[in-house]
């Protein structure tokens, strides 16, 4: 029977396969969907992939998740976003476990994304967990082991520049453990600074030679075709780039007033992380000299299609 699916209430222990625990948080929200999926790895001394937000109770909920033999070694972190790092910490004064992830909130950024928040003109922290700060740093490739489990690092920044995925391979086949990354749910918010719609699409193309047979994402239920999912979302993002291009033709435009005219049927509250989007495409298409702006990058920055790519 597959049981991969990650639905259910909040606190209460699923399998979804065999060498595998999930624990839903409680905080739904239409950012999140129905909350953080905590993923424990493994049995004895087991791994804890993203503790999630600061809740007393769900911290609670893993705990008692675990065999009365059985111990917590690792926890690690996906990202630093406010909904998957900040229990870390508790979790970790608690059982003894060092935290691993990439760094902290600002590790991985690239030479141009690092710059625009140095300067201050975007403030793209969205629920960043600005504190936190990992035991134990993991680089591409780095193995965590176990007893019975094995987690690979691979550095997928995109959603947030110091995203990790964790490759495993469990009784039943080899799977990943995407965070924010790949969900099905959804397509991920790509907010600059800290997000980076270039690195975005390196890092969906690093995930395609990893042999998955399953995702296993920070919200929502399993992917269950890894490959048609990444396709699915790389058409996504280049169909927002070719409307963002399409929508400049006849003259300049900023990110929100580009979101309200792409963006016709999402919801007003969602048209802020939508105008994220979009100028996340605007900052790439800038660096591939597709599209130009005076000055320096703003959400309110104008942005005009460049000559080479005035096609219409």
């Amino acid at each position: 029977m597959d049981r991969s699916d990650t639905g259910g209430a909040a606190g209460k222990v699923q399998r979804p396969e065999d060498g595998l625990r999930m624990v839903l948080a409680d905080n739904p929200s239409p950012m999140t969907y129905r909350g953080t999926n905590t993923y424990i790895v493994g049995s004895g001394a087991v791994a804890v992939i993203d503790p999630g937000p600061d809740d007393a109770r769900h911290m609670a909920a893993i705990l008692a998740a675990l065999q009365p033999a059985e111990r917590i070694s690792h926890i690690l972190v996906t990202h630093a976003h406010l909904d998957h790092s900040p229990l870390s910490r508790a979790l970790s004064g608690r059982t003894g476990a060092p935290v691993l992830a990439f760094g902290a909130a600002g590790a991985g950024r690239s030479a141009t994304m690092a710059a625009l928040a140095d300067a201050g003109h975007l403030c793209g922290g969205e629920g960043v967990d600005t504190g936190f700060a990992p035991d134990m740093t993991l680089a591409e490739g780095d193995t965590v082991r176990g007893g019975d489990w094995a987690l690979r690092a691979i550095h997928t920044p995109g959603h947030f520049a110091n995203h990790l995925s964790f490759a495993a391979t469990l009784p039943g086949g080899p799977v990943i453990f995407t965070g924010d990354h790949v969900m099905g749910w959804a397509s991920s918010l790509v907010s600059p600074p800290d997000g980076d719609m270039g690195a975005y699409f390196r890092s969906l193309d690093r995930l395609v030679g990893e042999p998955a047979r399953r995702f296993y994402p920070g919200h929502g239920d399993a992917i269950h075709d890894p490959a048609a999912r990444i396709a699915e979302l790389r058409a996504h993002r280049k169909m927002r780039e070719a409307q963002i291009l399409a929508t400049l033709a006849p003259g300049p435009a900023n990110a929100a007033t580009l979101a309200r005219s792409i963006y016709v049927e999402t919801p007003p509250a969602l048209l802020p992380a939508a105008e994220r989007n979009v100028l996340a495409h605007l900052i790439d298409l800038t660096e591939q000299g597709r599209v130009t702006h005076p000055g320096p990058i703003a959400p309110a920055t104008e942005f005009r299609l460049a000559e080479a790519a005035k096609i219409f």
